[in-house]
C-alpha cells in the first residue's frame, strides 16, 4: 500500500506544480484589447479611456495607446499631446530606423494615477500610411512594438481612429480582442458590416486570435423608441457578444474629457461612471474564461 501510495504522491504534486506553473504563465501574459468602430462619434475614445482607467483602479497594471492623430485618449487623461518628448509615431520611427528593440521605460509614459500608463498620439500619426507604405509587414508594425510590453502590463488598451485604415489594422493585428462602442442612432449598424468583413480578412490573414469581446452600446436614452429599437436590432445581430452594461446619454460624460479625467474618476457616482465600472467587470469575466 506504501510503495503504491509513494508514487502516486509525487505524481500529484508533480502535477499540480505544473499546472499552477501553467497559470502562471497565462497571468504573466497581459490581454490586448482595440477599441474600434470606423464611424466616428460613438463614444470609442470615452470608452477606451474609461474602460482602461476602470483596469487600473482594479489594481491592474494597465497600458493605454492612443492611436489616433487627434490624440483625445492623451488629452482625456489631462495630458497635453505636444509637450510629450515621446509618441506613437517617434516610437514607431525609431522602430522602424533601429529594427532594435524599444524599452518600455522610454514607450510609456506616466498618468500620475496608479497602474495606469500610457504611449501618448501625435497629429503627426497622420502620416503614418506614408511612413508605412514602403515597409515589410507593414500590418505587424504595431504588433512588434507592443511585443515587449506584453508580460510587463496585465491590459493594454488600444485607442483606434474612426477609419480602417493603416493604424487600425496595426491594432487589429496586434489585439486579443476587440471592443466596439455602437451608438444608440439611427445610422448605429451602418458600416459595422464593413468592420467584420475585415475582422474577418485580418483573422484569416494576420491574427487568427482575433475575436470579438464585447459590443458596448452608448449614448443609450431609455426615453426614447429609437434606442431601444437599436439595442434590439444590436442584441439580435451580436447576440452573447453585446454587454449587459448600457452606457447611458450622461451629461457627466460628456464633460468629463473638458477636465481631463476619466467620467469613473471625474465623477465615480453618475450614471456613466456606474456604467464603464460594470463594464470593466464583464471584461474581466470574458478574460477569466478565456483562460478557463
Amino acid at each position: 500500500m506504501r510503495e503504491d501510495f509513494a508514487p502516486r504522491a509525487v505524481w500529484f504534486w508533480q502535477e499540480l506544480v505544473f499546472r499552477h506553473r501553467n497559470i502562471l504563465l497565462v497571468q504573466r501574459h497581459g490581454w490586448t484589447l482595440a477599441v474600434v468602430n470606423q464611424k466616428g462619434g460613438v463614444g470609442k475614445t470615452t470608452t477606451a479611456i474609461n474602460l482602461a482607467a476602470g483596469l487600473a483602479l482594479e489594481g491592474e497594471l494597465t497600458l493605454l495607446v492612443d492611436a489616433d492623430p487627434q490624440a483625445n485618449a492623451t488629452s482625456g487623461l489631462g495630458i497635453d499631446p505636444r509637450g510629450q518628448p515621446e509618441n506613437l509615431f517617434t516610437l514607431i520611427q525609431a522602430l522602424l530606423t533601429t529594427q532594435d528593440t524599444l524599452t518600455g521605460d522610454r514607450m510609456t509614459f506616466s498618468t500620475a494615477r496608479p497602474n495606469l500608463h500610457l504611449i501618448p498620439a501625435s497629429i503627426d500619426l497622420v502620416g503614418a500610411d506614408v511612413l508605412l507604405a514602403s515597409q515589410i509587414a507593414r500590418e505587424t508594425i504595431l504588433q512588434r512594438l507592443l511585443a515587449p510590453l506584453r508580460d510587463r502590463y496585465t491590459w493594454i488598451v488600444i485607442d483606434t481612429p474612426p477609419s480602417l485604415g493603416i493604424l487600425t489594422i496595426n491594432a487589429l493585428t496586434a489585439a486579443d480582442g476587440l471592443i466596439v462602442p455602437v451608438q444608440c442612432e439611427y445610422y448605429a449598424l451602418e458600416g459595422l458590416s464593413h468592420l467584420l468583413q475585415t475582422v474577418d480578412l485580418v483573422r484569416r490573414h494576420l491574427n487568427p486570435q482575433l475575436e470579438i469581446w464585447k459590443v458596448v452600446l452608448t449614448m443609450h436614452d431609455s426615453r426614447t423608441r429609437l434606442s431601444e429599437q437599436v439595442e434590439h436590432e444590436v442584441r439580435k445581430f451580436f447576440g452573447a457578444k453585446v454587454a449587459q452594461s448600457v452606457i447611458p446619454r450622461n451629461i457627466r460624460v460628456s464633460e468629463s474629457p473638458s477636465f481631463g479625467q476619466p467620467v469613473i474618476e471625474y465623477a465615480p457616482l453618475s450614471r456613466g461612471a456606474q456604467a464603464y465600472s460594470a463594464l470593466v467587470k464583464e471584461v474581466k469575466q470574458h478574460a477569466a474564461s478565456c483562460v478557463g
